[in-house]
């Protein structure tokens, strides 16, 4: 598996011959500038949640691509009214079938709604079994006593989480839900991108190291082997 950082919590994943898209928020990122949007291609787009800085190319990239979206019911009924495919519309517990392995989504602890303010069901997140590997994307959450059931039932070999506090869980307890999903590599998501989630890296990797888990804080662009 291959996996380029776009900024913020939004990622490309290359897994067999399908290229996956999580959480697209480029354009309005002042730290993804030099992201070029329209060469960014997919085969699937996956949402964990409606918020703006979560869904903000969904409609162009999906429309250049024509990749299906995956994920909560709402959020994608709201972007088949705009003309997207949206086949693969699921809730907590739903697993889906797809040509990589299968995609499950699983809970996550924060709220959810549409760039319009309409209601987007609740946030989660995704668990990915694959042929090249599993791996956890967690979205938006809070630390969660669910991810010690996801670690007990899928041996993970990497999770994405959220590690910039305020609106999600912060390094502390990203490094609790590392332990308890049984992981010893952690790629961070959800920081740097607005002043409330402002990350000391130095801190966070010494945190990490202590803990014995590998805290990768990846450059815009930057694409590494999973």
């Amino acid at each position: 598996m291959e996996l380029t950082y776009y900024g913020h919590s939004c990622f490309g994943l290359h897994v067999g011959s399908s290229r996956l898209l999580f959480d697209p928020f480029i354009r309005p990122n002042a730290l993804a500038k030099d992201v070029q949007v329209d060469q960014i291609e997919a085969d699937f787009i996956l949402l964990s949640h409606g918020h703006y800085d979560h869904v903000s190319e969904v409609e162009e990239i999906g429309k250049r691509t024509n990749a299906p979206l995956v994920g909560m019911f709402e959020v994608l009924s709201w972007f088949e009214q705009k003309g997207l495919q949206a086949p693969y519309k699921m809730n907590i517990g739903g697993r889906a079938q797809l040509p990589f392995g299968s995609v499950k989504m699983v809970p996550a602890v924060h709220s959810s709604s549409m760039p319009d303010g309409s209601y987007g069901g609740i946030a989660g997140g995704f668990v990915l079994e694959t042929g090249e590997g599993n791996l956890y994307f967690a979205g938006d959450t809070a630390l969660s006593y669910e991810m010690k059931l996801i670690g007990e039932r899928t041996k993970l070999d990497v999770a994405l989480l959220p590690i910039g506090d305020n609106f999600t869980m912060g390094i502390d307890d990203a490094l609790q839900a590392a332990q308890w999903l049984g992981v010893k590599r952690v790629v961070g998501m959800h920081y740097d991108t607005f002043p409330p989630i402002k990350l000391d890296h130095e801190a966070a990797q010494r945190k990490a190291q202590a803990a014995g888990v590998e805290l990768v804080l990846m450059n815009l662009g930057q694409t590494i082997n999973l």
